[in-house]
């Protein structure tokens, strides 16, 4: 994820810059082909509360299809190949996002417009959501006074 934001470590893991915000705050356990989908009533419960102590104005990154289909409604019937593709509609505070895991290596491979196209725009879209150096915004996330 760093890479493909190109931050840098002290900035990623900077809590007055970065804010990551999981789906689900507990492990759902493991299913037949990896982890089972995070549970119902995480994001319901603890997401307002804790959007609420972030920027409002700040960029939020979905990652994966579970925060896509949560916070996208619309996109719920597109794959997430084709949201990820669609990145622009969804509007600069909202940048959807695959899940940056080894199976993402063979979809990467498989799309070559995410590293040409999306990539260079969400580089893009982190560098004018950081605060200014020397300022310090609230965070928690996956948000933060710039990105979520």
């Amino acid at each position: 994820m760093r890479e493909w934001t190109g931050l840098s470590k002290r900035d990623f893991y900077d809590p007055a810059k970065i804010a990551l915000v999981p789906m689900g705050f507990c492990y759902p356990g493991k299913g037949k082909s990896g982890d089972l989908p995070p549970r119902a009533e995480c994001a319901p419960l603890w997401h307002d509360r804790i959007l609420k102590l972030l920027p409002a104005d700040r960029l939020t990154l979905l990652v994966g299809s579970y925060a896509q289909a949560y916070y996208l409604p619309r996109a719920a019937r597109l794959s997430l190949t084709e949201t990820v593709q669609a990145f622009r509609t969804f509007g600069p505070a909202l940048f959807p996002l695959p899940h940056p895991s080894w199976r993402s290596v063979g979809w990467a491979k498989r799309n070559p417009w995410f590293e040409s196209d999306v990539l260079p725009a969400l580089r893009e879209a982190v560098r004018s959501s950081m605060p200014p150096r020397g300022r310090i915004g609230r965070s928690a996330e996956h948000g933060d006074g710039g990105v979520d």
